[in-house]
């Protein structure tokens, strides 16, 4: 069965089509949910939230994206709401005047790891953290960001600027950048 075919089916509210859909994308959304949560059971719950919401608004679902990528959207929004409500909120900075260059430079040594990579994100302030996960490890471009976080495209580029800027040097420290 297509995907496609499933998401009808899903819009037809067929049980069987749901579960297939949530054991599809069940695992990948939870890992997608960890890397913003840092807890397996807020990230359930999350996750749970998430599909339920999908399947509620599974008639927006238009299919000019994956059916992934529309419900990875739904995970990270739902993952950001729930640290909001934990009172860690994100802090919207008025960086609106501020022109960014783009600077494409991330190199890095190539004996580092992805999980040091990871360490080093978990480490920036939290308004970086976010730009920089949903850019770097997402795969998000600027409007997808400004707009699940809220925050305007010129923001967003400066928060990812300055976030790659604080990674650069906390790999720098741990000497895995090379030296530029």
């Amino acid at each position: 069965m297509f995907q496609i075919d499933i998401v009808e089916e899903c819009k037809a509210n067929n049980r069987r089509a749901q579960l297939k859909l949530y054991k599809q994308y069940c695992d990948g959304m939870f890992y997608v949910a960890m890397r913003f949560l840092k807890n397996a059971d807020d990230a359930e719950d999350v996750i749970q939230e998430s599909f339920i919401k999908a399947f509620q608004k599974i008639e927006q679902f238009k299919g000019d994206v994956t059916f992934g990528a529309w419900l990875k959207r739904i995970v990270i929004n739902k993952s950001i709401d729930f640290l909001k409500a934990k009172k860690q909120k994100l802090v919207e900075l008025n960086e609106g005047y501020i022109h960014v260059a783009e600077d494409e430079d991330w190199s890095i040594e190539e004996n580092i790891s992805l999980d040091e990579v990871r360490q080093a994100i978990e480490s920036l302030p939290e308004k970086y953290k976010y730009v920089v996960m949903m850019f770097l490890m997402e795969g998000f471009d600027h409007s997808e960001i400004s707009q699940v976080l809220n925050i305007s495209e010129s923001a967003c580029r400066t928060r990812l600027l300055r976030g790659k800027g604080f990674l650069k040097e906390l790999l720098k420290d741990r000497r895995y950048v090379s030296g530029s």
